[in-house]
């Protein structure tokens, strides 16, 4: 259960509409639920506990997931990012959620295999900022080693994407 004097994840801000996504979707009751917040340094954190569902080969996490995780946590950087760098301004209000980003590229390098029953930490950061696309790196660690590594492509969709 989310802490209620903890500052809202990145996700809890995407309006209904935009909130069913199988890795950070709050609305979808059987996906990831990925929640990503902002450290005290401008980084991006996730944390993930994979299940034995997550199975690959015994005791260790399917590669899609790590991917998975890798997208969702990017997207939310972007998010968070576009954010901070003001360009989302007059995007964001109490009832005007932040410019929510889709994936136009994923690039996932696995380091090492992933540890089941570790709980999965993701870190990312914005390396760059261009218009409506923002370009951000993350790693997943397990137990603090890092085992995968990805960049993602994010892109900012157009206001009316996901209305019907």
């Amino acid at each position: 259960m989310p802490d209620s004097t903890a500052p809202p994840a990145i996700q809890d801000l995407y309006p209904e509409n935009l909130a069913h996504c199988y890795g950070c979707g709050r609305l979808n009751p059987h996906g990831h639920r990925i929640r990503t917040f902002v450290d005290e340094q401008g980084q991006s954190v996730s944390e993930f506990i994979p299940d034995a569902s997550h199975i690959a080969v015994p005791g260790f996490v399917y590669g899609g997931v790590i991917a998975s995780l890798i997208d969702c946590h990017s997207t939310a950087t972007a998010a968070a990012a576009m954010a901070a760098a003001g360009a989302a301004a007059a995007h964001a209000s109490p009832s005007r959620p932040p410019p929510r980003f889709v994936t136009a590229s994923l690039h996932v390098d696995y380091l090492r295999p992933t540890p089941l029953g570790a709980a999965l930490v993701v870190r990312g950061s914005a390396r760059e900022i261009k218009g409506r696309k923002v370009v951000v790196e993350s790693t997943v660690y397990a137990g603090g080693v890092a085992t995968a590594r990805g960049e993602v492509v994010a892109v900012m969709m157009p206001e009316a994407f996901g209305q019907a």
